[in-house]
């Protein structure tokens, strides 16, 4: 008989459902119903579609989901609030767990279920599983190890690099980070792989 697997699961490779996504491409309208469909991919490939319904029009706003999961249908509402912005500009968007009931921006699907994080046992962020000599490596060579993040993110098409003539704070953040990966050759970590086994 083989060995149970022993790898968790984790919340960085489940299907996600973010409240941020949904307001960015316009779903959280409070003058109308929007019908949509999200798709999911890996490198092109399509691993998972969720039509969707959006009402904000209504005393009771909710989103209605609908999808099939290991051949079973599923259709259910998750309830949504909105609380004013502590800024004092617009409000911000939540979702409502419908097995905890507690507020979230982001639902993950484990077990044919997009709910808060809190719901499920066991389930792990990619960060929590690294031995603690990688989190020490980690926090000394981390820009090198996702330098092809960052240069994603400093040259996404909508990053406001300047305001008023000055760097943003995030562009001036991204810019630190790119500065300090370079700095890093493949030799120190090398040495520093080899000197850590």
């Amino acid at each position: 008989m083989p060995k149970p697997n022993t790898h968790p699961i984790l919340f960085d490779n489940v299907l996600q459902i973010h409240i941020k996504k949904l307001k960015e491409w316009g779903y959280i309208n409070p003058i109308k119903i929007i019908n949509a469909t999200l798709n999911w991919s890996i490198n092109g490939n399509k691993i998972g579609s969720i039509s969707l319904i959006v009402n904000t029009t209504c005393n009771n706003p909710y989103l209605e989901l609908l999808y099939t999961h290991s051949d079973i249908s599923y259709n259910y509402i998750v309830n949504l609030i909105s609380v004013p912005s502590n800024l004092g500009k617009g409000e911000l968007w939540f979702f409502i767990c419908p097995k905890t009931g507690k507020r979230c921006r982001k639902l993950y699907c484990i077990d044919g279920y997009f709910l808060h994080r809190d719901a499920f046992n066991g389930i792990m962020y990619q960060s929590q599983i690294y031995s603690k000599k990688w989190r020490e490596m980690s926090k000394i060579y981390g820009d090198y190890f996702s330098s092809e993040r960052i240069y994603e993110q400093l040259y996404k098409k909508h990053l406001k690099k300047t305001y008023r003539g000055r760097p943003t704070k995030k562009y001036a953040k991204l810019a630190l980070q790119i500065k300090k990966a370079e700095n890093i050759s493949d030799l120190e970590i090398e040495n520093q792989i080899v000197k850590w086994q």
